[in-house]
């Protein structure tokens, strides 16, 4: 299998930009060095290195994508990993796991992405929709898990690999693999990651209220945050022929404790609401997610590449809520609340080089995903509740990046896109047929501009599954699909000389959704989810940076910001922000290798600016206002050259003890006719020592 021309079909469209830099003027992908044991992240505005990644011990995908410019990780609770792209959350991206979809709106109080970063390979990110091959509104993230073949050394046909971390604030977690060459052709590889989550402190360990008082009840101790996180993967390889492979593999994954009501609040909001209802703090909540993928690659003549994956993906969510019988006002909700959502479909994406006059690249296949939810509610009292929806995504594309002699290339696209909905709001059917079209040129291979526009759309979604699945949504048969369109200008430079790299490069957008939906809607007539009004999201991603002997820096600067133009029956919404805006952003990352040593030393600092108070969509009433902060990380990674296979890594991530919590969470004051004041601040961890002892076989 060619491997560099199979990573191009699985990159087509999402590294496009060119901004990306490991992008060079043959197109072709170049990437550092990177640790076997490792996680890489290639973005369409940056590229890390496997080594950079592995240095943060990342258990929280936050750890791993915060210092992507326009990207963000909201939530700190292990259940409310909430991915945001420009504003955008994670309903409007495109997330995937080894090519099976992710995206399953099980609750607002939770992301709607679970996985645990150590199993993953690599994480690739498009900011911003720039091509056919991609749908959503807002991006693609593509999470691949780790594969035996990749991790076997030259010569080795079984290995393995065990590690430990420890966190003084408050986790640790211990992982196991196993994986090995059968055959000549039959590869295999077995996971397992264990996780146990204490309740962390915040940063300078008191916990605050919006006046700057001590909560009462509180120590400093985010409490609804312990349990145990469970992952394993089993995972096959057959290489059929030498252009042809197959994949098939299972993931599950467990996260189960006793957890807050609301994942994404704070615990000042918790506490008040549990004491005003006189309900427990913490519920037994279990979420299982279930994965099995099968992947097939081949190659057809001598050009051709296809990549084609079947996939069902089911998240379960469980919850046992009666303690809720100790409240006078809510004891007929007492009882066990269930919510299904599965994920059913097939892709196939193929790549073909064409050689003309002008050279010709296809980029070309077929989407399909089945949406299934489900939800059930058993009362103690013997009442019960039950409610199910579905829908179908299909989208049919073609894409060619046309290469012309004076170093210009035009890419050109179309995407038919068909969406069929069954559920409380509507029952319909969408279609529409966008296109894309891009025009890039290098005038020196140092140098490369682009300008891009790309259609966008995205069909009304069913309802969140563990509120109803749709049961006591408001029916609205008028609504409209999402369309629009994503505008780019991009520039990169990148000067090699010799083993040292200078790189630098900007990308300015703008984001138009027309008929943007809004879950919460309200007209004297009508409240329930509906087309308000047209946003529009501008801004940039810029990045500059050096690499000079053993020392990497990386300097990045985001910004987004967002503006709705209301209906005229939503006219009270005029100029509202996304509530997960967030302030200009600035990250610094830096490395510097001691290779006589086995030594490399890392430091990143994420510096977010201000939001001053405005009207937005769903967040805080009171005071939306959102606080400054930065945080600094560092790292040192030592693998010994005595003891082959050992890697020990000492970090400590938030160094200064900030109180914190990020602009794409649950943030600022707002008032509640019942529960008085609800500070919704949802803390990041304070200052917190990292251990992790590795070793592979």
């Amino acid at each position: 299998m060619k491997q560099t021309n199979m990573k191009r079909v699985v990159s087509a469209g999402l590294l496009g930009s060119g901004i990306c830099l490991g992008v060079q003027a043959d197109d072709t992908i170049t990437l550092d060095p990177v640790a076997v044991w490792a996680t890489e992240v290639q973005a369409s505005s940056v590229h890390l290195d496997g080594e950079a990644i592995d240095s943060k011990q990342a258990d929280h995908i936050s750890d791993l994508l915060r210092t992507i410019p326009g990207v963000d990780v909201g939530g700190a609770h292990s259940l409310n990993q909430r991915i945001t792209i420009r504003s955008m959350d994670d309903k409007d991206l495109k997330i995937s796991i080894d090519g099976a979809n992710q995206n399953t709106y099980m609750y607002h109080h939770m992301g709607n992405l679970q996985i645990n970063a150590n199993i993953l390979k690599s994480a690739e990110i498009e900011v911003g929709n720039n091509s056919v091959v991609n749908g959503g509104l807002g991006g693609t993230i593509r999470f691949e898990t780790k594969s035996a073949s990749e991790l076997l050394r030259p010569g080795q046909q079984f290995g393995a690999h065990v590690q430990a971390t420890y966190a003084t604030n408050a986790s640790e977690s211990y992982s196991v693999t196993g994986y090995g060459q059968i055959t000549e052709s039959v590869d295999v590889l077995g996971y397992y990651n264990l996780i146990q989550r204490d309740n962390y402190k915040v940063g300078r360990g008191e916990i605050l209220d919006a006046d700057g008082n001590s909560v009462d009840g509180t120590d400093g101790e985010v409490r609804g945050l312990e349990g145990e996180l469970d992952d394993a993967l089993l995972k096959f390889g057959w290489d059929i022929t030498p252009g042809q492979r197959i994949t098939l593999g299972y993931e599950t994954y467990k996260d189960e404790g006793d957890y807050s009501y609301r994942p994404d609040m704070g615990i000042a909001t918790d506490l008040a609401i549990a004491n005003s209802l006189m309900v427990p703090l913490t519920y037994p909540t279990e979420f299982t997610r279930d994965t099995l993928t099968l992947n097939h690659d081949i190659e057809l003549g001598e050009t051709t590449l296809v990549k084609t994956t079947l996939f069902r993906n089911e998240s379960y969510l469980r919850r046992d809520e009666t303690g809720f019988s100790s409240s006078p006002v809510f004891s007929a909700f007492a009882g066990i609340v269930e919510g299904e959502a599965s994920n059913t479909g097939l892709s196939v994406l193929a790549n073909t080089p064409i050689e003309s006059n002008n050279t010709h690249e296809l980029t070309y296949g077929v989407e399909y995903i089945q949406y299934d939810t489900d939800y059930s509610a058993r009362y103690t009292n013997g009442n019960s509740d039950d409610s199910s929806e579905e829908a179908v995504n299909a989208a049919v594309f073609i894409e060619d990046r046309i290469g012309f002699d004076n170093n210009v290339s035009v890419i050109p696209g179309v995407r038919y896109n068909h969406y069929d909905i069954d559920s409380t709001v509507v029952d319909d059917t969408f279609t529409k047929v966008t296109g894309a079209l891009a025009i890039e040129y290098e005038p020196t291979q140092e140098v490369l501009l682009r300008a891009s526009s790309t259609q966008l759309f995205k069909g009304p979604e069913i309802g969140e599954v563990f509120t109803g699945a749709g049961l006591g949504d408001t029916p609205n048969p008028d609504i409209e699909a999402e369309t629009g369109f994503n505008h780019e200008l991009s520039a990169a430079y990148q000067k090699v000389v010799g083993r040292d790299r200078f790189h630098t490069g900007i990308t300015l957008f703008q984001t138009d959704i027309n008929d943007y939906i809004y879950d919460y809607a309200s007209t004297a007539t009508f409240t329930g989810k509906d087309n308000i009004g047209d946003m529009q999201i501008r801004g940039f991603e810029a990045y500059f940076g050096f690499d000079v002997n053993q020392l990497n820096v990386l300097f990045t600067y985001s910004r987004a910001r967002s503006d709705l133009s209301a209906f005229d029956e939503y006219s009270s919404l005029e100029g509202a922000r996304l509530d997960r805006q967030q302030g200009d952003t600035i990250s610094i990352l830096a490395d510097y290798a001691i290779p006589e040593s086995g030594l490399t030393l890392h430091w990143d600092m994420l510096r977010v600016a201000k939001v001053e108070a405005a009207l937005d969509l769903d967040g805080a009433t009171k005071d939306n206002s959102k606080d400054a902060y930065m945080v600094h990380n560092i790292a040192a990674r030592w693998t010994p050259a005595e003891v082959e296979g050992l890697t020990l890594t000492l970090g400590i991530d938030n160094l200064f003890d900030e109180y914190y919590a990020s602009q794409s969470s649950r943030t600022g004051l707002s008032f509640h006719p019942r529960f008085g004041d609800l500070y919704l601040q949802d803390y990041e961890p304070g200052r917190n020592f990292k251990v992790t002892v590795g070793y592979q076989l």
